[in-house]
């Protein structure tokens, strides 16, 4: 089933979600919740998905590299779910990027991050797994780990840049933005 993405301005955006208990997780609810999750991104055309970007406060992302992997060959297969990551290291080189995002439509900025790291997750079959991950896939997994925060990339942005970006970040908080996939705006 596909899900509204909840855009800049929802409180639970801003939120640190909270982990799921792996002992007593359903299955079959997670399951579900993971496929409803990559349906509504492949549907929005993303790369990643936060729980929080489909208003639920939990440390559940998904990312699929597979759309990339034209420009990144390395991409290709690098589809995961992750419960309850958390980088193990990360490295001192950084990179910078163009970042976007689901949840801040029409919004483009340069973000600096960490070239790669390590990090510990549960897979879709609460299985516990250590991976290393670099270049864009490490960005990829890095941005959606920032939702499980309360962070969004423009956060990262140059103050320069956050001034530039101000007034849409305020029209996308007013529910005044326009996308091709289903938004949702809630505030408490």
């Amino acid at each position: 089933m596909i899900l509204p993405i909840y855009v800049y301005g929802s409180d639970v955006l801003r939120d640190k979600a909270e982990p799921m208990d792996i002992e007593t997780v359903n299955r079959e609810e997670l399951q579900k919740l993971v496929a409803d999750m990559f349906e509504t991104m492949y549907n929005a055309e993303g790369v990643g998905l936060a729980a929080p970007q489909i208003g639920k406060s939990i440390r559940l992302l998904i990312v699929d590299g597979n759309e990339a992997a034209e420009t990144y060959p390395y991409l290709k297969g690098f589809k995961r779910v992750m419960i309850n990551p958390e980088v193990i290291e990360a490295s001192e080189a950084t990179m910078v990027y163009g970042e976007g995002c689901l949840s801040v439509p029409n919004i483009h900025c340069d973000v600096t991050r960490p070239k790669s790291m390590t990090v510990r997750y549960y897979d879709e079959n609460l299985e516990l797994k250590e991976e290393f991950l670099d270049e864009f896939a490490c960005r990829m997994v890095q941005h959606e780990m920032d939702h499980l925060e309360g962070n969004l990339f423009v956060d990262h942005a140059a103050p320069i840049r956050k001034k530039m970006i101000m007034s849409k970040l305020h029209n996308i908080s007013k529910g005044k933005t326009s996308t091709f996939y289903k938004t949702k705006l809630a505030k408490r």
